[in-house]
Formats: C-alpha cells, sequence, structure tokens
C-alpha cells in the first residue's frame, strides 16, 4: 500500500542537511568528521550516491528487475572518492540533484511495487514501505557526521527513535549480538536484546550516537559500571 507519509520529514532533513552544506567553504569541505579517515566531502558525496543507490532498489521494486544497491563494494568506494574533493557548489547541487529523483520515485511508485521485497546491500530484504524511511537515517546520521553545528541532541525526537529503532532490528537478525538492555530516560524508549545483559541508559540522542558508533557512551551510564562498545551494525 502506498505511503507518501515519510516524505514530509525526509524533505524536512534534506532541507536541514543542505542549510549545512551550503553554510561551508571549499575549504571547511576538506575537514574531519566522525567518522574519519572521511572528509566532509566524503560524507556529502555518500549521501548523494546512497540516494542514487535507494532508487535503484526502488527501480527494482518497480520493475521486478533485481537491481543491486551497488555493483560492488570497491565500486560504491571509488564513486564517493570521486566526487569528495569537489567544490561546495557542486556538492549541494549533488544533494539537492538526487533529493528530487528519491522524491519522483517515490511518488511514482505503482501501489503494488510497495508490496515487492528488494535486497539491500547488506542481505536484509525490505519492502519500499520500510526501505524508504532508511533515506531519513542516512541524512540525520550523517549530517551529525559532518561536526559542523548539527548534532545528535538537534535530530528531531520520532526521528532518532525511528532510526534506534531500526539500529535494534537490525541487530536482532544479526549473530553474536550481546544481550543489552536500552533505556532513553528522557523519551521512554526501551529495547531489550536478549537475556542478562547490561542496561545502558541515558538520553535518547545519546544513546544514539553511542548504537551507531559515533561515541564511547559520552552522557550515558550502564548497569555494569563501564558502558561497553556499542554491538556492530551495519
Amino acid at each position: 500500500m502506498q505511503d507518501l507519509g515519510a516524505l514530509g520529514p525526509i524533505t524536512a532533513s534534506t532541507d536541514r542537511f543542505v542549510a549545512t552544506v551550503t553554510s561551508l567553504t571549499d575549504t571547511q569541505v576538506a575537514g574531519g568528521t566522525l567518522v574519519p579517515p572521511w572528509s566532509r566531502g566524503h560524507v556529502i558525496t555518500h549521501v548523494a550516491r546512497a540516494t542514487d543507490s535507494l532508487c535503484r532498489l526502488l527501480t527494482w521494486a518497480r520493475t521486478g528487475t533485481e537491481t543491486p544497491q551497488y555493483a560492488s563494494m570497491d565500486a560504491r568506494a571509488a564513486e564517493i572518492e570521486a566526487g569528495a574533493r569537489r567544490p561546495v557548489a557542486a556538492l549541494v547541487a549533488d544533494v539537492r540533484d538526487t533529493a528530487a529523483r528519491f522524491e519522483e520515485a517515490i511518488r511514482t511508485l505503482p501501489p503494488a511495487a510497495w508490496r515487492a521485497e528488494v535486497r539491500m546491500r547488506t542481505g536484509e530484504l525490505r519492502t519500499p514501505t520500510t526501505l524508504v524511511p532508511t533515506r531519513l537515517r542516512e541524512l540525520e546520521i550523517h549530517h551529525a557526521d559532518l561536526d559542523a553545528g548539527y548534532r545528535f541532541c538537534d535530530i528531531p525526537a520520532d526521528a532518532a527513535r525511528w532510526i534506534i529503532d531500526d539500529i535494534v532490528e537490525a541487530l536482532t537478525r544479526r549473530r553474536g549480538t550481546p544481550p543489552l538492555r536500552l533505556e532513553a530516560h528522557d523519551t521512554g524508549l526501551v529495547h531489550t536484546l536478549g537475556t542478562g545483559g547490561p542496561t545502558v541508559g541515558g538520553l535518547q540522542a545519546d544513546l544514539l550516537a553511542w548504537l551507531s558508533g559515533r561515541s564511547p557512551g559520552t552522557g550515558l551510564t550502564a548497569s555494569t559500571g563501564e558502558v561497553p562498545a556499542a554491538p556492530f551494525w551495519i
């Protein structure tokens, strides 16, 4: 069933991301990020290329013809590297153009295609209904990755909660995920993975920063004393 409800938050997130990128100078684009060794140019280019990859999956859903998210991981890395050193104007145009193509792909997706399963690069199967919000995850986490004034605490609470839910769902599918209980003291979010693990709690934004591998657990507490390393999720 067609559901365009996610487009509003995605559009708002895109606008915030573009505003931050537009505020950068060409020199600042070469600066460091929360995901070294990538520069800001790498992160911005990745967001654009990831959007293209989602469009390919939507083409798969629409046509029924398998269309991989990426030709290969080497090709993915090469595309990011090739675009990382462009000037700000080119990076902004790329983000805007790919965002427009993504929105058009969503708005024109036939009703039957919303029930089609496609395979992401991680191997998981998704229908467009659950695939589309991954665009929000890409935008929000990578916006914070730019380390250019937008922090995890600036991510809207509803978006942050969805992203945490999505990460936890991925962790439940992964073999070897250690038992863990998550508690967001400000929003009431609770997740339990397995039994017998430590409870890690704090503000929802700090939980997201930790779960996504961007923080060692700053601002969080653990029932075992020391906040453990976040489980690998992607």
